[in-house]
Parts: structure tokens; C-alpha cells; sequence
């Protein structure tokens, strides 16, 4: 199809620029990744991807706007369940094509890969490409890219916080016009967090690291830019990967695991609708029975443990996956 027919088509199912005015009588505006996101009234038409994109709407209450939801990493927090069996889903992330069929006004990314322009993921274009059809975007802040249509390269170390997520909640929720809601949201996970922290106070800090094998035989690991490092940091340990932040993912070879000899080892299983912990036990499996790791004082001590790649990311799961990290470094402060 020629870019004159693709034009044609994204114009014909895109909805017009939103026109009506909020309840208050003014239109609502946040800034979001160095984006103006402007609505007229509350958005009623969303598209949620990823699953911290997902999760926060369904915590957020907006299930009924959902016009539909894409690629989640893992099975959904038990309290969304009945939520999202109740929306349309697909496995993979959608075409651009495919995204304004739907007519949405309102694009909720848990992840910027979603708008890169050069993406292995499927792309829907950029957010600002999108706002000219009338559609309004977001990207949760700590994925936030320093351009528009970059990815995770240009991630902003700033951002990548429990704060972040915080603010997330209370501008969507401005937007969307549920404030009571996210505040609700907010009150919960910072009094959740904030026993955790409590709880492992004082107590020495495992060295952690979040690991993947690739059939290559190299391991893929979180950096410290990830926020899987704020989750075991807030948990109390200490990311063995701290020090490298080019880029949110890493690839290393055993050696260097073997030489950041890491005390406590978390899987990072991903990507299915319906993974949960216990399908991350292979990937414990693959780790015990690699010869070249068995120096390493997480495999000498069977301190391997299923983890997903969902509870490392940043969205309202931050407080359940802080509590399970610390029930993992420190079972005898947190039940």
C-alpha cells in the first residue's frame, strides 16, 4: 500500500481532534516525556500496551474506556483479572493500521518502543504524528525518551523513579478526570513501599542481580538505569549492576557474572498473558546447571529465584514486586 493510501486510511479511522470541554468547562493539559498532552474532556476511547500501560488503567478504574490492550508480559495482578478479561486483547503490539481501527483518542504505552520510529517492536509512529489525528498519548515517565520516536537508549536516569510513577497516577488521573481514584492508588503504594522500608531498615544489603539466559549462552542482566534497581534497592539489596547504565538491558558473558559473584540471583521470565512465577522455574533450572556459574555464592547457595520481567517494571505493581523482592532478601522481616 503506497504512503498516499496508508495516509487515507490512518485519516479515515482516526477520530476527529477532541472538541468537547471537561466537566470543570476547561480543558485539561499535562506535560508527559516533554510532550503537551491536551484534552478537551476526559478521554473515552483508550488503547492501553504493554502491561504497565494496562495495569494503570485498570488501577485507575477507566476499564470501561478500553477500546483495547496489547502485549502483556505476564499474567495480570490477581486484583485485574475479572478487568481484563473483560477487554479486548491481542499478543502482539499492533500496527499503526490496526491501532486507529480501533478509533481511539487516547494512546496509554507502558513502554516507548511503542513510538519509536526504528523499533524491533511493532511501531504506531510517533506521539506527535498521532496527536495530528486527534490522538493523545502517554509514556509512564520512567521510559520517557529525550526526543520523541527514540527509544530506550535516550532514557533520562532522572525519571526512572517510584516518584515518577506517583506523578504518572496523578496527572492521568487528572486527565481522565479520576483524581480521588489515583490518589487512592498513590496513598496505598507508598504505605505498602513504606512498610517494606521500615521492615528491612538496618539490615545488610545483598548484592542482587536480575538475570536472564540467552540461548547463546551469554546472560542478559538489568542496569542500574532499569527499575528493577529502584525495586531492589527500596526492597533492601543492591543491584550487582549498578555501574552500567548505557542502556536498560545488557548482555554479558559468565565470566563477568562469575567475577560480580552476586548473593542473591532474581529470573527474568517474560513474555506471556498467562506466565506467572512458577513458569520462571526453567530459567532457575538453566542457571543451577550451568557449570561455568557454579562459583558464583548465588548458585553455591541455591539463592536462584523466579521473578518475571513485569514485576521489574515501572507501573503500579512497584509495591507488590518491592514486597516479594524482600520477602526474597529478607524473609525474617517481611512475611
Amino acid at each position: 500500500m503506497g504512503v498516499a493510501a496508508l495516509t487515507a486510511v490512518a485519516t479515515a479511522c482516526a477520530p476527529p481532534p477532541p472538541q468537547a470541554a471537561s466537566t470543570s468547562g476547561e480543558a485539561i493539559s499535562r506535560d508527559n516525556c516533554g510532550i503537551d498532552v491536551a484534552v478537551g474532556g476526559p478521554p473515552e476511547r483508550v488503547y492501553a500496551a504493554y502491561q504497565p500501560g494496562i495495569e494503570i488503567a485498570h488501577a485507575l478504574g477507566i476499564t470501561d474506556r478500553l477500546v483495547g490492550t496489547a502485549f502483556l508480559d505476564a499474567q495480570v495482578l490477581p486484583e485485574y483479572v475479572d478487568q481484563q478479561a473483560s477487554v479486548e486483547y491481542v499478543p502482539s503490539l499492533p500496527s499503526r493500521e490496526a491501532l486507529l481501527e480501533t478509533k481511539p483518542d487516547f494512546v496509554l504505552s507502558g513502554f516507548n518502543g511503542f513510538f519509536a520510529e526504528q523499533s524491533a517492536d511493532s511501531s504506531v509512529g510517533t506521539r506527535a504524528s498521532l496527536r495530528e489525528l486527534g490522538v493523545q498519548s502517554w509514556i509512564l515517565s520512567p521510559l520517557c525518551p529525550s526526543e520523541d520516536g527514540l527509544t530506550d537508549r535516550s532514557i533520562d536516569p532522572a525519571t526512572v523513579t517510584v516518584e515518577s510513577i506517583f506523578r504518572d497516577l496523578r496527572d492521568l488521573g487528572a486527565l481522565f478526570e479520576v483524581e480521588d481514584t489515583a490518589e487512592t492508588v498513590i496513598t496505598d503504594m507508598r504505605r505498602r513501599i513504606g512498610d517494606v522500608e521500615k521492615r528491612v531498615s538496618g539490615a545488610e544489603r545483598p548484592s542482587v542481580a536480575i538475570v536472564s539466559p540467552n540461548d547463546d549462552g551469554s546472560y542478559g542482566v538489568a542496569s542500574g538505569i532499569d527499575f528493577g534497581s529502584h525495586i531492589i534497592e527500596r526492597a533492601g539489596g543492591t543491584n550487582a549492576f549498578a555501574d552500567l547504565s548505557d542502556k536498560r538491558n545488557v548482555d554479558i558473558g559468565a565470566e563477568e557474572l562469575v567475577e560480580r559473584d552476586p548473593d542473591v540471583i532474581l529470573t527474568d521470565a517474560c513474555c506471556n498473558a498467562d506466565m506467572t512465577r512458577r513458569d520462571a522455574q526453567s530459567e532457575v533450572d538453566a542457571i543451577l546447571r550451568d557449570p561455568a556459574l557454579a562459583d558464583v555464592t548465588a548458585v553455591a547457595d541455591r539463592a536462584v529465584h523466579p521473578f518475571l520481567f513485569a514485576d521489574r517494571s515501572a507501573g503500579v505493581r512497584a509495591a507488590h514486586s518491592i514486597e516479594l523482592v524482600a520477602s526474597i532478601l529478607h524473609p525474617n522481616r517481611v512475611d
